[in-house]
């Protein structure tokens, strides 16, 4: 049996439930009045991340994804062919290129650190 208000007519039933569908659907900004929400940065502001240091972050995983598995534990030659086979851009194989040789590298961490950009807990042997 379909309940229907004996108060309203079915349009304003149907714009009544349209006004609470965010806040019963979780849908974001369901209710949130005009004067609540953020504003956008200024022109001579730069964005606003809700992450800290996301940019460094990216860069890791960036760097991350080309560094295979099977390549590690390895030295500079290993990281090198591992890179070409997964198809690295060419300033990702320039930091492999970069790396001390006879160093031989157990996580992506500890290259990311080799080459400057961050601290691994465990340092390269």
């Amino acid at each position: 049996m379909e309940r229907v208000s004996s108060k309203h007519g079915p349009r304003l039933d149907e714009g009544m439930k349209q006004e609470v569908r965010g806040t019963l659907q979780g849908v974001a900004g369901g209710r949130a009045e005009e004067w609540k929400t953020a504003e956008p940065p200024g022109e001579d502001q730069p964005e606003v991340s809700r992450v800290p240091n996301a940019d460094a972050a990216s860069d890791l995983s960036r760097f991350g994804r080309y560094i295979g598995l099977s390549s590690m534990p390895g030295d500079r030659a290993a990281l090198r062919r591992g890179a070409e086979a997964l198809a690295a851009p060419d300033d990702v194989l320039a930091d492999l290129d970069g790396l001390p040789e006879g160093v031989v590298f157990h996580t992506v961490t500890e290259i990311w650190a080799a080459l400057g950009r961050g601290s691994a807990e465990r340092q390269p042997r």
